[in-house]
């Protein structure tokens, strides 16, 4: 396996759950080889430079490997690896999505008696 398809590696790479959600991202500009956005059909091989935009986060890797075939998730591991600066960049937003402050989310409907009597306590009534 000298060359293997661009979505079929990002599969095998445990990138993406599913081929065909690798071949849309690839559609949709969110992936990019060598600078410049990558169609589903597009060869990569040994040495080429990704980047890829997922739930997880914006990855720059380096192929090691063309490996087309998807096993477990210590074995993707080896067919690339991720650049220090992508993998700062990404323990850097993370930190800062954890320093966000959280709001609490309101239940749908009306409140409950019990709901109600606590928000009058908290407005100041008896």
């Amino acid at each position: 396996m000298d060359r293997v398809r661009i979505d079929k590696w990002l599969w095998a790479a445990r990138f993406f759950k599913t081929r065909s959600m690798a071949a849309r991202a690839c559609e949709l500009g969110r992936i990019q080889w060598k600078g410049q956005a990558a169609k589903p059909s597009r060869e990569v091989q040994a040495g080429d430079m990704l980047r890829v935009k997922n739930m997880s986060g914006d990855f720059e890797i380096e192929v090691l490997i063309a490996g087309e075939i998807r096993g477990p998730a210590s074995v993707a591991q080896t067919l690339y690896r991720e650049t220090e600066s992508s993998r700062e960049l990404r323990r850097k937003m993370a930190e800062e999505r954890r320093a966000l402050p959280r709001f609490e989310t309101f239940p749908e409907g009306k409140p409950s008696k019990r709901d109600r009597r606590r928000i009058d306590r908290l407005r100041g009534r008896t």
